[in-house]
């Protein structure tokens, strides 16, 4: 896929979600070697990006990491790698790896289809602040 920074890795997220969106920015916070970038599943590029790992649009209810040239996460694989990438104490998160996947996808599975129930919902997709607006594409 062209226009993709060949460097970083991306992560695709619900845009209208609370609890994404809390991801987003913690994830920004705790980003200290700039790894990632965003955007939103909702948006044409996310739905190019998906459409070009070949994963059903319809069929995602999770984040996604996207590894341009390497390779594709989601649900509770996408949380994983994304804390090992953030290094540090995050890094212990890869420690989840130990519980078989089907059961960290059921657990995810679960947050995911209660997440607006349990933290709400935007009208619209989150505008970053110009300060942020280099970690999100378009």
């Amino acid at each position: 896929m062209q226009n993709l920074p060949s460097n970083k890795k991306i992560i695709l997220f619900d845009g209208v979600c609370n609890l994404c969106n809390s991801a987003v920015q913690f994830v920004i916070k705790h980003d200290k070697k700039d790894i990632f970038r965003f955007v939103a599943l909702q948006s044409e590029l996310g739905q190019e990006i998906l459409a070009y790992i070949g994963v059903n649009a319809k069929n995602i209810d999770s984040i996604v990491l996207y590894e341009p040239g390497v390779a594709y996460y989601y649900k509770s694989s996408a949380a994983i790698q994304i804390a090992q990438n953030l290094g540090g104490f995050w890094h212990f998160g890869t420690v989840f790896k130990i519980i078989p996947i089907g059961i960290r996808n059921y657990l995810y599975d679960y947050i995911a289809k209660n997440r607006y129930k349990w933290y709400g919902k935007k009208e619209s997709c989150m505008i970053p602040t110009p300060e942020l607006k280099i970690k999100f594409l378009e």
